[in-house]
């Protein structure tokens, strides 16, 4: 109210009460990695941040799925590292380096074993956000770093994206399931550099992090103590680990041809084969060998088939090629499990609340773990010495596929050992941040004191009242204090300082259950 000078009636209308507190949202996460393409109307999306709500919208502005293709070798005795190589993803320096290594064959055909090798990079981005909505997923963000044509995945290329979010307010969760497709050294550095983002530059984001080679048994290929070993102890807080990978049903048959095969002269050897040991007559078998001759042939007569056309005439009369693209099919459904819980934690965040662990959920389109983990082996991953909880994935009779763990990577921390402990309180702090921002050079008095606390308060009552936080009460669950010798000194004033200490009882939850059973005697 300024001072009046001139004589007249003056109104005032004075606010009854506080600002309130708005809940930010809990649920939005942002992915990194590669796309068929990025533009909207014909502006570039590249290295972009770039908001989507659903899988339609993704294919608009980000494209297809990749032409991921496979090679197909006889399996025969050869060095360990070109084993290797077509075994698995290039990089892993590891399994190159060892004398020996045993590759099972992925089909067989006339008393030969074959295997399918990848041939350039595999882009995980495109089937992980089918994971994510399939599992609940809603509002995100996806940053493109790069396209198919590209052939191999690079580091610096997903740092990239990593720095791009430091200019975007709304994420609160990080994945980059693309970071399974680089040197096992370089994913860890990535890993890290996510940890750094999400706990000590940001410090309101949580990373959900994947375990490389998490599709092999633990014991055999030490990839929990790889992952443990090289990960370090900074931020650990902010982040959680899933193992094993999920064998999946994004992929369909339907989705697959001859054209997912880099060596298509190999794939006629074998189907010739296959026909001339047959029982069909002569005439059957020149029309099939017919068929057989159009794979791979461009440009195309009138009196060929076209490709999907010549595609579905394979699958019908060749059963060999069936088992080709089924095992294809195979390959490309097995997924690192991170997009699928960004999935699940924004189903419970949405159905229950951001303070409700993500844990004794079933997954969606998913068939099963790549490993099976059975409970004496969960307790060397939930619980070890070095803290570095992994939340294990299994599958139980009559119940499916199950999340069943809820720690983060700091699991020996009595304050942030839980997801939901550590995301809700991420929650409370940006929501009470930014409700306060709009007393920034108010006048430093009791006025604004008891405005603040009130704002406050009221925000953690409702959040208590939903079931956010442990307490029979109010004050049970929660305390605001702010005045002048109660959290401030005369000196804090005249340095501009205003300081509320906030305390909150989180809830946890219960992890271990207890049922006690004891004989008794005979009442009657």
């Amino acid at each position: 109210m300024g001072q009046y000078k001139t004589p007249g009636v003056y109104i005032v209308e004075k606010s009854a009460f506080p600002n309130s507190v708005v809940e930010v949202a809990t649920a939005v996460p942002a992915f990194i990695g590669y796309t068929e393409k990025a533009s909207n109307k014909g502006k570039s999306l590249l290295n972009k941040a770039w908001r989507i709500s659903s899988m339609s919208e993704f294919n608009s502005f980000f494209g297809g799925p990749p032409n991921t293709q496979y090679e197909i070798a006889e399996l025969t005795a050869t060095k360990a590292a070109d084993k290797a190589a077509d075994a698995k993803k290039e990089g892993d320096t590891k399994t190159a380096a060892a004398s020996t290594v045993i590759v099972e064959a992925d089909f067989s055909n006339n008393d030969k074993d074959y295997i399918l090798g990848l041939q350039g990079a595999r882009y995980f981005l495109y089937h992980s956000m089918m994971l994510f909505f399939q599992n609940g997923g809603g509002a995100c963000y996806v940053i493109s770093v790069g396209n198919y044509d590209q052939k191999k995945v690079e580091k610096k290329d997903l740092s990239g994206g990593v720095g791009i979010l430091l200019k975007e307010q709304e994420p609160t969760m990080v994945v980059i399931p693309d970071a399974m497709s680089l040197a096992e050294a370089d994913c860890i550095a990535l890993q890290q550099a996510v940890l750094s983002h999400c706990g000590q530059v940001m410090k309101n984001r949580f990373a959900i992090l994947d375990v490389y080679d998490g599709y092999k048994e633990a014991q055999d290929s030490q990839c929990i103590d790889n992952f443990r070993n090289d990960l370090g102890t900074n931020n650990l807080d902010f982040a959680a680990a899933y193992y094993p990978w999920l064998n999946t049903s994004i992929v369909q048959t339907s989705d697959l041809s001859f054209g997912n095969i880099s060596n298509l002269p190999k794939l006629q050897e074998i189907l010739k084969t296959e026909l001339d040991n047959s029982q069909l007559d002569a005439k059957k078998k020149t029309e099939i060998a017919e068929k057989i001759a159009e794979i791979g042939v461009t440009p195309k007569t009138d009196a060929m088939s076209t490709d999907g056309d010549l595609h579905k005439i394979l699958s019908v009369v060749c059963p060999a090629y069936n088992t080709i693209i089924d095992n294809i099919k195979h390959k490309l459904n097995l997924l690192p499990p991170s997009a699928g819980m960004a999935g699940v934690y924004t189903m419970v965040d949405n159905s229950r609340g951001v303070w409700k662990a993500p844990a004794n959920v079933s997954l969606s389109a998913v068939i099963s773990p790549s490993v099976e983990i059975t409970h004496d082996q969960q307790e060397d991953l939930n619980v070890t010495t070095a803290g570095k909880s992994i939340n294990a994935i299994r599958t139980f009779i009559g119940e499916g596929t199950l999340v069943w763990g809820a720690r983060t990577l700091d699991g020996n921390s009595l304050d942030w050992r839980y997801i939901n402990v550590r995301r809700t309180m991420i929650m409370l702090e940006e929501s009470i941040k930014l409700a306060t921002k709009a007393y920034v050079f108010e006048p430093n008095v009791s006025s604004t004191w008891v405005t603040i606390k009130s704002m406050i308060s009221n925000f953690l009552t409702s959040i208590w009242k939903r079931g956010g936080l442990a307490g029979a009460s109010p004050d049970d669950a929660f305390g605001v204090f702010v005045g002048l010798g109660e959290t401030m000194t005369p000196q804090d004033i005249l340095d501009g300082m205003l300081r509320v200490t906030v305390l909150v009882a989180l809830s946890r939850p219960a992890e271990f259950i207890e049922i006690t059973f004891q004989q008794q005697m005979q009442k009657s």
